[in-house]
């Protein structure tokens, strides 16, 4: 796994991402309760062919993306989640900026890293939304093909997630692989595929183009 060391949210971030499809997003390629392939791939593909054949306009779109209220909570609140993190486990999480897999075709911008051995992801709900997380137990569907994302991306054996909402227990989980993360890898696997191909195809058209003209 390779670190870029930027601030996540700067425009260095989103030039770091550019093309490279991220643990966020793979729930558009595999589903996130069943593990089948999402219907929504098609469109991820053009949307990351779009950002690399744009690659010289990096972003100051992104940078004004709107925040709801419930997304600006959870910003706020992340910092609090965290020292909350480490004070309850004793163990020290390192901010990093994204995280390029070592295969460089996958990436994340995780929440921390533990160590040489685990990373962390957080959630800062709505006060409804982590009581049926904390109801349910275990790892929230909506969050498996990302966590689990985060194992492939950075070859680490663990990583933990934390749903935290101020005046409520908080949720903590320790993931490890499983067959959902075999899944997932196998989805990425023919994901990338399809992506290097309709690349190469809007390449082609490209060149034909430019030849025309």
């Amino acid at each position: 796994m390779r670190v870029v060391n930027v601030r996540q949210g700067s425009l260095e971030w989103f030039v770091a991402r550019l093309g490279i499809p991220t643990c966020s997003n793979f729930s558009r390629i595999i589903t996130p309760a069943k593990g089948k392939p999402s219907a929504q791939a098609d469109d991820y593909i053009a949307e990351l062919i779009a950002e690399t054949m744009q690659s010289d306009l990096p972003g100051p779109q992104a940078l004004e993306k709107y925040a709801s209220p419930a997304m600006q909570y959870g910003t706020d609140t992340e910092p609090e989640a965290r020292r909350y993190f480490e004070m309850v486990t004793n163990l020290d999480v390192t901010e990093v900026g994204f995280c390029i897999s070592d295969c460089g075709r996958f990436g994340g911008s995780p929440d921390g890293l533990i160590g040489e051995d685990s990373g962390l992801e957080l959630k800062c709900p709505s006060g409804k939304t982590h009581v049926r997380y904390l109801l349910d137990g275990g790892l929230p569907d909506e969050y498996r093909p990302q966590v689990m994302g985060h194992l492939i991306v950075s070859g680490r054996p663990s990583w933990w997630f934390m749903s935290y909402c101020i005046g409520l227990p908080p949720l903590l989980v320790k993931v490890v692989p499983d067959e959902y993360t075999e899944l997932l890898r196998t989805a990425l696997e023919d994901f990338h595929g399809r992506y290097k191909t309709a690349l190469e195809s809007i390449r082609t058209i490209e060149k034909r183009s430019v030849a025309v003209g």
